[in-house]
């Protein structure tokens, strides 16, 4: 018997070697371990021997399985990866060993980069941060900023009206004539109106003008306007306010020149320019070939706009300003062409 479980194993090995897929493994593992197998009829003869003879023979048999049990394994492993390499492409090849690679997350627009940048250095200067509502009625957006409803200033803001519920009605009350707000003055006139003075505030939001598109202009923009009220405030505070937030912002100095000019809620009145940092002040179609860009209007907080919140003009006093994110965007970036930052072209938004 124990020649016979040797030239079983004999036989058994010459096999495996032979075997060429899973298929065949599997029937030469029933010839050798299956139920009807001839080691299986070794395993039931041992009831016929000696003790001694049996207990020898069986740890020979046993013995004998379990190295048979593990060659199996051996083969079946070396047949699957085989089989395998074989049916993957080389191109289809997964090393999991490799890093992963970076999921891309996305990024801010460079508005919001800008405007987010904007509220830093404001507040880094004392200024707090307020907001209020884009569709506005008619009173926050020009009532209370001067401009009556006969003012003919209005028409230097081309505005949104939205309809009234019944077209038919005529709306007498201003507080109930809804637009979409031009400027974010109004968030000034809001804040005025539950804090008492001093004040010192910006306001960035969103706002809309019915005009035409061009390189410099659109019909929906990114405002930010700020306001202080205090004593003893002069046009002088407004203009190194202002030089020290461009210092900051474009990290270098930044010549400015204020132009006289004219709006119902401030006097005196100007408009700031920046000399052009798109072509270095020598003229380009980005400033209109002027050499400068104009960048915000500002000026004194007139004292009806004052007396509109309740505040004595005669003891406050203080500046105002707006300007356009989007502008100074183009002047940061050196984009020539305002428009592009809301086309959603993926080339140019990947660029921040």
């Amino acid at each position: 018997m124990v020649l016979d479980v040797k030239t079983l194993e004999k036989e058994a090995k010459k096999d495996l070697q032979a075997v060429q897929n899973l298929k065949e493994l599997d029937d030469v593992f029933r010839k050798y371990l299956g139920r009807k197998s001839e080691l299986a009829q070794i395993l039931e003869s041992l009831s016929k021997l000696k003790k001694a003879e049996r207990v020898k023979m069986g740890k020979t048999a046993n013995a004998f399985k379990d190295t048979l049990n593990q060659l199996f394994d051996e083969r079946r492993k070396a047949l699957q990866t085989a089989n395998y390499k074989l049916q993957t492409r080389a191109e289809d090849w997964l090393d999991i060993t490799l890093p992963a690679k970076k999921v891309s997350t996305g990024h801010l627009h460079p508005l919001t980069l800008v405007q987010r940048q904007a509220e830093q250095i404001f507040h880094s200067m004392g200024f707090g941060v307020a907001q209020g509502p884009e569709v506005e009625n008619d009173w926050y957006n020009f009532g209370a900023l001067n401009m009556p409803q006969d003012h003919p200033a209005r028409e230097m803001w081309d505005t949104f009206w939205l309809k009234p519920e019944n077209p038919k009605s005529k709306i007498q009350n201003p507080r109930q004539h809804l637009l979409l707000r031009t400027h974010t003055s109004p968030v000034q006139v809001r804040y005025m109106e539950s804090h008492n003075p001093p004040v010192r505030i910006i306001a960035p939001g969103t706002v809309y003008r019915y005009e035409a598109t061009d390189a410099r202009h659109e019909f929906q923009l990114i405002q930010l306007e700020g306001l202080l009220v205090d004593k003893q405030i002069s046009v002088a505070n407004f203009k190194a306010v202002i030089q020290e937030f461009y210092r900051r912002f474009f990290q270098k100095d930044v010549a400015i020149r204020l132009r006289p000019s004219y709006f119902p809620f401030t006097e005196p009145s100007f408009e700031v320019d920046m000399s052009c940092l798109m072509c270095g002040g020598k003229g380009c179609a980005s400033c209109g070939h002027a050499g400068w860009m104009e960048m915000m209007g500002a000026g004194m907080v007139h004292p009806n706009v004052l007396k509109a919140v309740t505040y004595d003009p005669r003891e406050w006093r203080g500046f105002a300003f707006g300007m356009g994110l989007d502008r100074l965007a183009m002047m940061k970036y050196k984009i020539p062409d305002i428009r592009m930052f809301r086309l959603g072209d993926l080339r140019f938004l990947q660029q921040f």
